[in-house]
């Protein structure tokens, strides 16, 4: 994986690469991502049978090779030509679920045509009509999960792509809108720093609210998941409303800067949905190894995002191909080493979160504030 992320860093223009590998703020959250999973310890099984160890599971319903996910991910064309149709096309030949996103840079259609398992992941519109269309399009298309961003009322504060002035090339639209929108137009150069991006999606993005989450699974037949969950509270009502998946997740980083890992709090979580709903996870996963850990601690699969575009930068449908691949061999390395014989069985295993000073604070009993009026909507 590390090989891949030098390999994308060389081969995109600086801006680009801002913007895929880039977080909000002083990028504190993304980088405790990774030095949270880096602090969680498997306590390995011994004496068991692995001789046949296998990765299948299963998520939201759908078989699976492994308990994974593409997480979903905006105008991946600015990485290769084919964009989302070379990454759903991967996921397919590694067979698990491609998330197609709001802002892809691919028609939904296009992509669930692909063939393999296709999720939806679904920002709220301020325009309702044309929202609530984007549900029955995926419906009709075939996919098999809507997936509610929630933690995205409008985008975080991303310096890089402030300081770049970031904005999409024309040739780089987002399809599902019919390409409306200046998410691809620089700022005038008499207008103070700002990330075309993020201007665009403070023109077209409205904050998700319980009451509308309601509406909405009155709205569709398909398996709804929220994704953006990191308070147990939020996980437990969630659960009672008869949400059929959350994503525990701190978008990678790239909202809250301050945020707590998604690794730290999922244990918590896990404890408060007690079975009720299906939990992923993301957020800082870029081994297989890391997949272990995650559902030793409670979550059914992962979302990968970044390694993914990472391989695509490189060598397109091939080189996300080859991601997969190595998550997959480094996944059944790590479950076997461990002494289960499937993702299953990782009850059987223990886990501790290292303690020094590099990771002072920052954990599982960390201070937390909790923003807002309770019961507010």
């Amino acid at each position: 994986m590390a090989d891949y992320e030098s390999a994308a860093r060389r081969a995109l223009p600086p801006e680009t690469w801002d913007f895929v590998a880039g977080g909000s703020g002083a990028e504190s959250t993304m980088r405790a991502n990774l030095a949270a999973f880096e602090s969680v310890f498997v306590i390995p099984r011994a004496l068991r049978d692995v001789t046949e160890c296998s990765t299948a599971s299963s998520l939201l319903g759908s078989p699976v090779s492994m308990p994974l996910a593409a997480a979903p991910i905006a105008y991946q064309r600015l990485l290769h030509p084919e964009g989302e149709l070379a990454a759903a096309r991967a996921a397919k030949t590694a067979e698990v679920p491609f998330t197609v996103s709001t802002m892809s840079s691919v028609a939904l259609e296009e992509v669930a045509a692909v063939g393999g398992t296709t999720w939806f992941q679904l920002y709220r519109l301020r325009d309702e009509r044309r929202c609530l269309e984007l549900v029955e399009r995926a419906e009709a298309a075939g996919c098999k999960a809507i997936m509610v961003t929630v933690d995205v009322p409008w985008m975080g504060r991303r310096l890089r792509d402030v300081r770049n002035r970031f904005a999409l090339p024309e040739s780089v639209t987002a399809a599902n809108l019919g390409g409306r929108g200046a998410a691809h137009r620089r700022p005038a150069a008499d207008v103070p720093a700002a990330s075309a991006v993020a201007v665009h999606t403070a023109l077209e993005f409205a904050p998700v609210t319980w009451a509308w989450v309601d509406m909405l699974r009155g709205r569709t037949r398909l398996p709804l998941v929220l994704k953006g969950i990191l308070d147990m509270e939020d996980a437990r009502r969630a659960a009672e409303a008869g949400i059929d998946g959350i994503v525990v997740s701190n978008h990678g980083g790239r909202q809250l800067d301050g945020a707590i890992p998604s690794i730290d709090v999922l244990p918590e979580i896990a404890a408060a949905v007690a079975g009720s709903c299906e939990i992923l996870l993301d957020s800082g996963v870029r081994r297989g190894e890391d997949i272990v850990k995650a559902i030793a601690l409670g979550a059914s699969g992962v979302l990968v995002g970044r390694p993914l575009m990472y391989g695509l930068a490189v060598d397109g449908e091939d080189g996300a191909r080859d991601v997969l691949g190595l998550l997959a061999t480094e996944f059944r390395g790590a479950l076997g080493l461990a002494g289960c014989g499937s993702p299953e069985e990782t009850p059987l295993l223990r886990t501790t979160f290292a303690r020094n000073p590099i990771r002072a604070g920052i954990g599982v009993g960390a201070a937390r504030i909790r923003g807002g009026a309770a019961g507010r909507d």
